[in-house]
């Protein structure tokens, strides 16, 4: 006995001992495959690098590992959710990411923290002027921060899909999401795929999935993560081929729901498979994996144009439903084959009656997001369908009516008069992307109704923290290119440029958004002194002229060239004189080409020099380049006789000088030409003169534009014919008497005249309101000692069709009625 029990417990330590050494072993295999699982959920799962964009691999790295960086993903990964997926091409816009102060370091307001996910040997990055040394300036509190945080409001993209019962058979209703099953029969299942292994057959792998995708939302990662379901996505695409086209479309259906990323690689296998079988499924089933590629947020051309290709296959099939889901993929695809145009226009006037007023709201979303051109009549009955039920739209559908006729063009005088009462009352809860596109579309078509305007002005201040770069620059730029001054909306330019302010970080990838602000605020006469230097500096000009989707020179020029008018101040960085020289070249053969050719500009430039006496006296020019138009510059002394323009550039004035000369230029009046004084009552009767026919011959040989008939009855109308004699009376120069000598001042100051031919594209909307550039323009010419002398288009086109003796009496009057 005494024998045995020594025995017994050297058998029981040992069993103990090999007990803890199998646990041991255990735990140690586990962390191992944990381990591997980890590696396995990052390489095949979940990557983190190899899905940015082309754009975000370009982004550069400071050294020491500092980056800029858009994307709000770089700083904490959100729970991803189907329902707001996003493709690779709709992620600028709708993107909202936040630069909040840990974006930055607080003692300095153009530096960034540190991306730890990032090697900073991979790239380079310019400074674009974002580390300024250590005297920039403290980060401010906006003003507009006092209250709490109004929420924003999102339109739903996809909500025209509930009007019908039929967009099930072809859609994903995001909504709806499968009853949730426990965890422990998710990972029950998967134990099962390690059972059967390659023994599975599709019925198999479309079951497992589809009961996995029942899981809840929570749980998927954990799913996503776990080795056997990388095992089973092995499977799933071994028996790719094998799957009927229902059971394709569900196994995509699941990795909707599983919140598989839409840049996976196996993805990739299966938008070629369904490309390859497009030729064999139906029109719906087309239309369902297309929406299921937009659920998952991947981009799909190759599949996309096969769909295209089938598409025009079964057109006979496609109904109310079909067309509006068709173009909501063009839209969500950024493109609809050209051939297809003219068909799916068609049929949509077909059934343009049956249209819900979101399907409505769809249709004209889809055809701007592919800019996709329908003719002028379809577009008018378009939106004279939606004019029909306007009151019954949400907020979302009627402004994608607004962005259809501003991609069109087209004035639509009805539904413009209803915006003036509906976006008034919708604007209280509409959002920021909303408020924008509106006064984008107003200031597209230079539709300036201030009910409109002050009502998205009120709103937007308590939304600006929610604004990206490209909702302020887009908005300022459309505030001031309507004229929108900042005394008629207080705190409305205020936080919007404070909302650029804090998006500083966005400009290194996107520099355009901080130019169009910057014009908007130049065509008013604001500009931000930090922000504009930030945009003059070497480092952001450099980053914004190599930028391969926008040429911005221009827009640097035309930022740089009112700073040196209207800052005179300035002493901070200006572009360099070779980036001037190249840009000015740039618009001066455009405007050869466009401008300086059209009909009545050639005639206004010929009647002037016959009124004057000869080419020497009139120069077709940029005056000031970078406004990015033509005038035709006189020169006259202060006695109203012309000077050669070429020998009188280099004459000095100033605001003295001018002050003189245009006190005195009504001296010699009666000198400027001989045999008829010009008295206010003939040139009364000349302005009134009867109609004097145009010769047949002629007439035939102006290719005139089409001309507004001449309003109050025309005008020569009645009065005296000018015959041959008056007009060589009226054109008859005569060797002037020498000035005076005490006039010596006057003669090295003349009277500069920029005479301008304006069309309607100058004006705002049936309003003599001008649009900010050329209201900018105006104002820079008379900073630098010029007098416009405007030749109205509702003047001088219908004067194209008269004779040339009443083209130099109207122009007589214009050119000399500045001397009074």
């Amino acid at each position: 006995m005494i024998y045995i029990f020594p025995c017994l417990l050297r058998w029981m330590s040992a069993g103990s001992l090999c007990h803890v050494a199998r646990l041991r072993h255990l735990s140690l295999a586990l962390h191992r495959q944990f381990l591997r699982a980890r590696h396995l959920h990052n390489a095949y799962g979940e990557p983190e690098t190899e899905g940015l964009d082309e754009e975000d691999r370009k982004e550069g790295v400071l050294p020491g590992g500092y980056r800029l960086q858009y994307n709000p993903s770089s700083y904490y990964r959100p729970q991803h959710d189907p329902g707001a997926s996003l493709s690779r091409l709709e992620m600028e816009e709708q993107c909202q990411s936040t630069v909040t102060s840990a974006f930055r370091q607080q003692s300095n307001r153009y530096s960034v923290s540190s991306s730890r996910r990032l090697s900073s040997t991979k790239n380079t990055l310019l400074d674009l002027a974002f580390n300024r040394g250590t005297g920039a300036k403290a980060e401010r509190a906006p003003p507009y921060r006092t209250e709490p945080l109004t929420p924003d409001v999102k339109g739903d993209p996809r909500a025209f899909q509930t009007c019908r019962p039929e967009y099930s058979a072809m859609t994903l209703d995001l909504s709806q999401r499968p009853a949730p099953v426990h965890s422990k029969q998710a990972f029950f299942l998967l134990h099962k795929v390690t059972v059967l292994k390659g023994s599975m057959d599709p019925v198999d792998v479309t079951g497992f999935l589809t009961k996995l995708s029942h899981l809840h939302p929570d749980q998927t990662p954990l799913v996503r993560g776990d080795t056997r379901f990388i095992m089973l996505l092995r499977y799933s695409v071994e028996n790719l081929s094998h799957f009927s086209h229902s059971q394709l479309l569900k196994v995509l259906r699941s990795f909707v729901w599983l919140g598989l990323p839409p840049t996976h690689s196996m993805l990739g296998l299966y938008e070629a498979e369904l490309g390859r079988r497009a030729g064999e499924m139906g029109l719906h089933q087309l239309l369902l994996a297309a929406d299921l590629w937009r659920c998952l947020g991947r981009s799909v051309p190759q599949y996309l144009q096969c769909l295209y290709d089938c598409a025009s296959l079964h057109l006979g099939q496609v109904g109310v439903p079909e067309i509006v889901q068709l173009l909501y993929v063009m839209g969500e695809g950024r493109h609809c084959p050209k051939e297809l145009v003219h068909p799916l226009e068609q049929i949509l006037m077909r059934h343009l009656d049956q249209l819900e007023p979101e399907e409505v709201g769809a249709v004209c979303l889809g055809l701007f997001k592919s800019q996709t051109a329908l003719s002028e009549g379809a577009v008018n009955r378009l939106v004279d369908r939606a004019h029909s039920v306007v009151y019954e739209m949400s907020d979302f559908a009627m402004v994608n009516v607004m962005k259809l006729l501003r991609f069109s063009y087209l004035d639509h005088r009805a539904w413009l008069e209803v915006m003036a009462h509906e976006v008034p009352r919708r604007a209280p809860s509409m959002g920021v992307q909303g408020l924008m596109h509106v006064a984008l579309a107003c200031s597209s078509l230079h539709y300036r109704n201030e009910r409109i305007l002050l009502a998205v002005a009120e709103r937007l201040p308590s939304l600006a923290p929610h604004c990206r770069s490209k909702d302020s620059g887009k908005l300022i730029w459309a505030f001031g290119t309507l004229g929108v001054l900042p005394s008629q909306c207080p705190n409305f330019y205020p936080s919007l440029i404070e909302a650029l302010r804090q998006r500083e970080a966005e400009f290194q990838r996107y520099p355009e958004h901080l130019l169009t602000g910057l014009l908007g605020l130049a065509f008013i006469c604001q500009l931000p002194e930090d922000l504009v230097e930030l945009a003059l500096s070497p480092e952001f000009v450099s980053l914004a002229t190599r930028s391969k989707q926008q040429d911005l020179k221009k827009d640097l020029f035309t930022l740089d060239g009112t700073v040196a008018l209207e800052l005179p101040h300035w002493t901070g960085p200006r572009l360099s004189r070779e980036l001037r020289e190249e840009t000015t070249e740039i618009l001066w053969r455009f405007a050869q080409k466009d401008v300086c050719q059209k009909v009545e500009v050639l005639e206004a430039e010929a009647v002037l020099r016959d009124l004057l006496g000869g080419e020497e006296f009139v120069s077709k020019r940029m005056i000031l380049p970078h406004t990015r138009s033509i005038d035709l510059e006189v020169h006259l002394n202060p006695v109203g006789q012309p000077l050669p323009v070429t020998s009188a550039q280099t004459y000095p004035i100033s605001s003295q000088d001018w002050s003189t000369s245009s006190g005195s230029s009504t001296q010699g009046w009666e000198k400027i030409n001989t045999g008829v004084t010009l008295t206010k009552d003939l040139l009364t009767q000349l302005t009134n003169g009867r109609k004097t026919p145009l010769p047949p011959t002629q007439a035939s040989k102006l290719p005139l534009r089409r001309t507004e008939p001449d309003e109050g009855g025309g005008l020569f109308s009645v009065g005296v014919d000018l015959t041959d004699g008056l007009v060589g009376a009226l054109t008859k120069h005569n060797n002037p008497d020498p000035l005076p000598r005490d006039s010596h001042k006057a003669s090295i100051a003349p009277i500069r005249l920029a005479i301008q031919v304006t069309n309607r594209n100058h004006y705002c909307y049936r309003s003599p309101q001008l649009l900010g550039l050329h209201a900018m323009k105006r104002r820079q010419l008379k900073l630098t000692g010029y007098q416009v002398v405007e030749l109205p288009y509702r003047e001088w086109f219908p004067l194209l069709r008269r004779t040339h003796a009443e083209k130099l009496a109207y122009m007589h009057c214009k050119v000399y009625g500045t001397l009074d």
